[in-house]
């Protein structure tokens, strides 16, 4: 098992933490030709992979409002490779962002295959294979501060978290930490008790 790496913040992303890190050069992501905004989402990250599933850390524990993840993961699991993971959002249990539409609980955004984070055009391929469903795009383009500032005039950041760009050309797994970074609003954790110590409040999916 290993952990997803850690995705950095753009310079302007107000969302800043005390342990974040930031994208100082955004050189591979002007110079792309294309790139991909996904809708950050609010969830736990979460990787299914052949020997089932675990949140952001392998050595996760038991959490009640796992036990669905677990359930999907393992109609999933006996479809990948030994080299081959999917991490998505995991959004059974409310955090800060509540959301009453949902298509369902995990939303995908990478598949990694043999060290290497897949192209999205083939990420999307191997969602729709293995019956994932992925997060929202906002927009396909150029990196340009005006294509950043277009997405973030669609957002409602009273509702949603922010947003996540990354090329969608495949790159190796040690580059993630420049070939994508995201944008979190203001203030995003509004609560002073931590969501796994409190009472699970579910997230709504989307009435057929």
């Amino acid at each position: 098992m290993k952990k997803y790496g850690r995705t950095y913040h753009l310079p302007s992303s107000p969302g800043v933490m005390s342990d974040d890190k930031i994208l100082r050069d955004l050189a591979v992501l002007e110079s792309a030709a294309e790139v991909v905004f996904t809708e950050k989402m609010d969830g736990e990250n979460t990787t299914i992979l052949q020997s089932g599933c675990h949140a952001r850390s392998p050595d996760s524990g038991y959490h009640p409002s796992r036990d669905w993840m677990k359930a999907f993961a393992a109609g999933v699991s006996p479809c990948l490779a030994e080299d081959e993971r999917i991490i998505g959002e995991y959004l059974f249990a409310r955090h800060s962002v509540a959301y009453d539409r949902l298509p369902t609980y995990f939303l995908g955004f990478a598949w990694i295959a043999g060290g290497i984070t897949q192209s999205w055009d083939a990420t999307l391929d191997r969602f729709s294979e293995l019956g994932i469903a992925p997060v929202p795009v906002l927009h396909r383009g150029v990196f340009t501060q005006a294509s950043v500032d277009g997405v973030l005039n669609g957002l409602n950041l009273s509702k949603q978290e922010g947003f996540v760009v990354r090329t969608t050309e495949a790159f190796q797994e040690p580059d993630m930490a420049t070939h994508m970074a995201k944008y979190v609003r203001a203030d995003h954790v509004q609560s002073d008790t931590h969501w796994m110590h409190g009472e699970i409040t579910k997230n709504g999916l989307r009435k057929s």
